[in-house]
């Protein structure tokens, strides 16, 4: 005797999409969770995460398609607005790698897109300051994911469709037997036929040595700020957005609270011995910094920091996710990992872990993501 089918350890970002995509396909599915589903002190933290159709790398392309496939899915089944469909900007140097990279990789996948010059981007966007030398590349597709919305929207559905969700229930260890996993918390203890383990910055403590040593907690923190004229920052006018000119980078979202605007320092991650531990408040040199970039790309928002917070995030060492199971024959599956960008291609990512981990379906093609990149 089991208590599921399958057990999906951490419902965050890709836990709760998975939890829902394995409700539709069984009505045996268990959901543990530490705390509460989208805490304070999750990598779902923030209000909103940039959705893109455009990727550096091409290979995520199919997995994007089918991730706005399934946002649109789960509006539909719960009636809740998610997905806020404003375009996204990715400004850059005109003939630096960003830019380049991304047009090699839109034009490989076909994916829509359209070249705006200095000018161009100037009379549409006139929020950002531009360099001489910056140009822009619109993804129409693009847009701001509600962050708390989708996940627990996501979980809702799921215990609609008959799963059952364990709050505040951390989870010690997980064996795996012949014929089982054993899942523990504590005095307690569960046996399921598989499962799946999503616990960001968590995870660790669940993983085999070989993915420990390649997987390490991280700091993410975010920034917003006050707009002088909010309408100009609404996402009817001001598309999230990656920027790398020069020595500066910055991203972020329209003000969805029609007020603040997400922008915050892009790839400024730092090593956290552990998660619950993460720094939330900023340095010194992070404000500076902060402040001095967003002085210069946005004279439209008032440049003092408004509010701020930082989250834990699990890291692997070639910053891709660790997708799959940890032995081909196992019963453990492995969706963690992913590094600060997981979010926009949660709905996909949950789904095929969903399918995989039930036996339902195998996926080609994502060899670069499988946990035997690692453990080979």
């Amino acid at each position: 005797m089991t208590d599921g089918k399958l057990a999906v350890i951490g419902l965050g970002a890709i836990g709760s999409m998975a939890l829902w995509q394995a409700s539709r396909l069984t009505d045996s599915v268990v959901g543990f969770e530490a705390q509460t589903p989208a805490h304070g002190r999750s990598a779902v933290g923030g209000d909103t995460r940039l959705f893109r159709r455009l990727h550096l790398d091409p290979r995520f392309d199919p997995l994007l398609q089918q991730s706005e496939r399934l946002w649109a899915e789960l509006e539909a089944e719960t009636g809740q607005d998610i997905l806020i469909r404003c375009g996204g900007l990715y400004i850059g140097t005109e003939n630096g790698g960003y830019i380049q990279q991304l047009l090699e990789s839109a034009r490989a996948t076909g994916t829509s897109h359209e070249l705006l010059s200095r000018d161009q981007m100037a009379e549409r966007y006139p929020q950002h300051n531009l360099r001489e030398d910056d140009v822009a590349v619109f993804d129409p597709n693009g847009g701001a994911l509600r962050t708390d919305r989708s996940v627990t929207a996501a979980i809702a559905a799921a215990q609609a469709n008959g799963a059952t969700v364990h709050n505040n229930t951390p989870i010690d260890g997980i064996r795996e037997t012949a014929d089982s996993v054993i899942v523990t918390s504590g005095d307690q203890s569960w046996t399921f036929e598989n499962v799946i383990v999503c616990s960001g910055g968590w995870s660790r403590k669940l993983l085999p040595e070989p993915l420990v040593a390649q997987a390490q907690p991280y700091r993410v923190f975010l920034t917003w700020f006050v707009a002088k004229e909010p309408s100009l920052f609404s996402p009817e006018r001001f598309p999230v957005f990656v920027r790398l000119s020069g020595d500066r980078s910055m991203y972020g979202a329209p003000a969805v609270d029609g007020v603040t605007v997400k922008a915050t320092l892009d790839m400024r991650p730092t090593p956290a011995e552990r998660p619950a531990a993460v720094a939330r408040e900023l340095t010194s040199e992070e404000i500076a910094e902060t402040m001095e970039t967003v002085s210069e790309f946005f004279p439209g928002l008032y440049p003092n920091i408004v509010r701020s917070d930082a989250f834990p995030d699990l890291f692997t060492s070639d910053r891709k996710p660790i997708l799959g199971k940890i032995s081909p024959d196992g019963r453990v599956y492995c969706a963690t990992g992913f590094s600060g960008g997981g979010f926009k291609m949660a709905t996909g990512y949950g789904q095929i872990a969903a399918q995989e981990a039930l036996g339902k379906e195998d996926y080609d093609n994502l060899d670069f993501l499988r946990p035997q990149r690692f453990t080979a």
